[in-house]
């Protein structure tokens, strides 16, 4: 009787009990296992660093010091971007002006400039740059950490993209506010033609921006005063609406060419020596003085930066927005250069 008891026994353990352990042990590595692979996957998402063959190091001149710093490219380029553009731009606005500050290093390397140098700190010279801390120190405590955390996503996850046209580097020329439309290098430098993806693109929604609207008022004095620093011989006939008039306008809407009393300047120059955010602009007389109203900030060449935050905001990612600035380019991988 003991006998059958234990052979009992030894059978439930062997068809029962140890086929029910192994099949729990089983679940349990099974349970496991995607949480391991997304780890895995998530470990090389974040840690897949692009290896640039070349232009992974810069030489950065710093103006006010003289001094040659190399540094890594997209160390520069959170910088740059915190420095060209606000924090609260939506992302795909502040990676699409990542990818163009980018492009405009690059080409700036191939187009050397400076002896020492590829590339300054002086944004009327090369592009804007301003430190970490002192970049951090302008923002509210509360949005220092999330602020740099956002300039950095827009750089790594563009990291190595850049504006090629016919497989070049474009010189990728940008402004705050276009006005609605931007502009023909021409009609800003003088040239332009050898550069065939700067063209005059509309943008609307740009209106909602502080950058899109402001006023210049002079006294007819003032006026004459500040034309004075390069025409000595300036003079108008306030009481006469010919003596002071716009004559022409670009493709844009913008001011072309001003008549001011014996001279005629044009809209940049115009725009140069009386400060104007930009050449779109009217001019009013009213209560003996002189008012120029005008729409947008910069040269207008370009990519417009509000114009790529209203972009992003209607749902378009960095490309498109690229790709709506500049005519038949491409986002191409510094590696293919």
């Amino acid at each position: 009787m003991k006998k059958v008891f234990i052979y009992f026994f030894v059978f439930l353990l062997i068809f029962f009990l140890l086929p029910a352990l192994l099949t729990k042990k089983n679940m349990e590595v099974s349970a496991r296992a995607p949480e391991n692979d997304v780890s895995e996957n998530t470990s090389q998402v974040n840690n897949d660093a692009y290896d640039y063959k070349n232009y992974g190091t810069i030489k950065l001149l710093h103006t006010k010091t003289s001094e040659v710093e190399e540094v890594p490219i997209d160390t520069y380029l959170c910088n740059v971007v915190s420095a060209e553009m606000p924090a609260d731009f939506e992302l795909e606005a502040l990676k699409a002006q990542a990818v163009v500050a980018r492009t405009y290093t690059i080409y700036k390397i191939q187009n050397k400039k400076h002896e020492n140098a590829d590339i300054c700190d002086d944004s009327s010279c090369c592009q804007a740059w301003i430190s970490k801390e002192e970049r951090l120190a302008k923002w509210d405590e509360d949005k220092k950490e999330s602020n740099w955390a956002k300039i950095e996503q827009s750089v790594n996850e563009t990291k190595g993209k850049i504006i090629t046209y016919n497989g070049a580097p474009i010189n990728a020329f940008f402004h705050s506010n276009s006005g609605g439309a931007t502009e023909l290098p021409v009609n800003v430098w003088g040239g332009g033609t050898e550069y065939p993806y700067l063209q005059v693109v509309e943008t609307a929604g740009e209106e909602g921006y502080t950058q899109y609207s402001s006023e210049a008022t002079f006294t007819q004095d003032e006026l004459i005063e500040k034309l004075k620093t390069k025409y000595e011989d300036i003079a108008i006939d306030f009481n006469n609406n010919d003596d002071l008039k716009i004559l022409n306008y670009t493709d844009s809407g913008r001011v072309k060419t001003v008549k001011f009393g014996n001279h005629e300047l044009s809209g940049t120059e115009t725009r140069s020596l009386l400060g104007l955010r930009s050449t779109n602009f009217e001019i009013i007389k009213e209560n003996g003085n002189v008012k120029f109203s005008v729409k947008g900030y910069g040269h207008g060449v370009g990519m417009s930066q509000t114009g790529a935050d209203t972009l992003a905001k209607e749902g378009k990612n960095y490309e498109d927005i690229i790709k709506h600035f500049y005519v038949g380019v491409e986002i191409s991988e510094v590696n293919s250069l």
